[in-house]
Parts: structure tokens; C-alpha cells; sequence
């Protein structure tokens, strides 16, 4: 099965080219300058010469606070852009599968997020994934949309890597612990998103495969404990940690609103995928390490 993911060193993507051999299959990544979703017309033509099974859109424009600014080149790249990921698939006949975000959603809802909530999307990064998702859905029926959060790795920026960097020069970190998700590992979902295309793949005619769906790793923390654990990883690993001071939003200033609650219920891909991501905290330890051993061998 040959699997081509938008991008070349995003997070997913690294994360795809990684399990690949584990997951028996053909990962094929493209990127600029051949496909720039932030240039008009260049989907088609770079999807088509590679010849997927399936195409795995992780390509996206990430910078949240930036993008409250830069909208035009955030709604390019996460709506127009992912539009025409979703007509080159139509075209060759392949399935989809779209990865979009917590951030869809206001965060005012006291328990975890279904599919079928309404989205209310707090920041610009928000809207323009909103948008996505509604372009997809408009361009080919044959798609599954991956709604996750708070991703990490021991791949390209990440919250992981930002504060332990930042450990290396402050004994004491200001971090908001007012805000609730589920910290979800690059690789876990890699693994998820191979389930999920063999499923597309090999049952091209069952429409409940098809859709929306969240897929989280299990569990629930603050930014803060987040952190904490993040802390406690590395020492053991022998890398820097220092102490968590929490705060509230209110008193960290971001140019983007964040939403409080960024928990998502992911019974739905469990119960018609099969996909079921591990405890957030059974695989921070290994992308700690991974970062760690990194920098100590560096």
C-alpha cells in the first residue's frame, strides 16, 4: 500500500516515514516546491506522477498566533489549499484522509467534543481548518477527516521540545493550567491514519468509514501537567527539567485565543475503525528520551 502525505517535515509526515517499515507500507511525502499548497494549482499534477493508494493531507499552516495576521496565506494553505488536495483525490479515485484540529471548536462545552457538535472556532488557525474541512467534504465523498490535538514528538517544534529548551536557562516556567486536552504523539497518530486508509482501501463502499471522526490519545491534562510530566520524563532520561509555576490564560498573552476545553471524544473511530490511541502518558516517555538522547549525543 503506498500512502503520499502532503508535506516533507512536518511532524505527521516524519512520523509516517518513521513507522512505515513497522506498519508495511510505501510512505511517499511531497512537498515544495512541487506541491505548494500555498500556491494555486500545483495539487493535481504533483499527486497524480506519484501514483498514491491513498493521500494523507498533513500538510497545513500551523502557526497560530502568526495566522491572525497572515490569513490570507493561512486560508490558502488550510481551506483553498486542502480543496484542492480533495479534487486531485476525486480525480484519481483514491481515498483521503484530512487531518484537522481541537481548534474548530469555542472550548465553552463542559464535557469532551463528539463529531456532532457545532464548531466555533475561537482564533483565524481555527477558521481556516473550519473551512477545510467544509472544501473537503464539498470536493469528494471518498474522505475521512481526523480531528486530534496537542500533537508531539521528537520531530520539527512541538511544545515538548520548546520547553524543554527552555529549561536549559529558567528554573521556573509560567505555564497556563486552565486549559484541558489530550497531549496525542505524532506516531500514535501515524499508526492511526495507516489503519484508517487500509480500512478506506480495503472497504471502498462502506460509507460509515467515511466522514468525520476524533482521534486523541486517551486521557486528559492541562498545559501545565503536561508539562510537569514532561519535566519528570527528561530528568529521568538525564535531560533539563525546572519547576511549573501555573497560570491562567488570562495572564499569558497570546495573539490567538485558545479554547479551554480541547477534549475530544473519540468512541466513534474506536467503535467503527478500530482505532484506538494509547494514554498520552505512555508515549511522552519515548519522545522525551528521544530528544534527550539527542541533545546528549549532539
Amino acid at each position: 500500500m503506498r500512502i503520499v502525505v502532503t508535506g516533507l517535515h512536518g511532524q505527521v509526515v516524519s512520523a509516517l516515514r518513521a513507522r512505515a517499515q513497522t506498519l508495511g507500507v510505501d510512505v511517499v511525502a511531497v512537498g515544495r516546491p512541487e506541491l505548494d499548497l500555498a500556491r494555486y494549482g500545483t495539487a493535481l499534477t504533483a499527486l497524480t506522477h506519484v501514483r498514491p493508494d491513498a493521500i494523507v493531507n498533513a500538510a497545513a499552516y500551523t502557526a497560530v498566533d502568526r495566522a491572525e495576521k497572515e490569513t490570507t496565506l493561512a486560508y490558502q494553505i488550510n481551506a483553498t489549499g486542502a480543496g484542492e488536495v480533495a479534487s486531485a483525490a476525486q480525480r484519481l479515485r483514491v481515498p483521503l484522509v484530512h487531518l484537522s484540529t481541537d481548534y474548530v471548536f469555542d472550548g465553552k462545552k463542559a464535557t469532551p467534543y463528539v463529531e456532532t457538535d457545532p464548531i466555533s472556532p475561537l482564533n483565524v488557525y481555527g477558521e481556516t481548518k473550519a473551512a477545510g474541512e467544509k472544501i473537503i467534504a464539498d470536493q469528494t465523498s471518498d474522505y475521512t477527516i481526523l480531528r486530534t490535538s496537542w500533537i508531539y514528538s521528537s520531530f520539527g517544534q512541538n511544545f515538548v521540545r520548546t520547553i524543554l529548551s527552555l529549561a536549559k536557562h529558567r528554573g521556573v516556567i509560567d505555564i497556563v493550567a486552565d486549559q484541558r486536552g489530550a497531549p496525542t504523539s505524532a506516531l500514535d497518530i501515524a499508526e492511526g491514519i495507516v489503519a484508517v486508509a487500509r480500512n478506506l482501501i480495503n472497504r471502498p463502499n462502506e460509507e460509515a468509514l467515511r466522514g468525520l471522526f476524533h482521534m486523541t490519545a486517551a486521557g486528559e491534562t492541562t498545559w501545565a501537567g503536561f508539562g510537569e510530566a514532561i519535566f519528570a520524563a527528561s530528568k529521568e532520561a538525564g535531560g533539563p527539567f525546572a519547576t511549573i509555576r501555573p497560570i491562567a490564560s488570562k495572564d499569558y498573552m497570546q495573539a490567538a485565543k485558545r479554547p479551554a476545553n480541547s477534549r475530544l471524544d473519540c468512541k466513534k473511530i474506536a467503535q467503527i475503525h478500530g482505532v484506538r490511541l494509547p494514554d498520552w502518558r505512555s508515549s511522552l516517555n519515548l519522545s522525551v528520551e528521544q530528544i534527550v538522547n539527542a541533545e546528549i549525543a549532539g
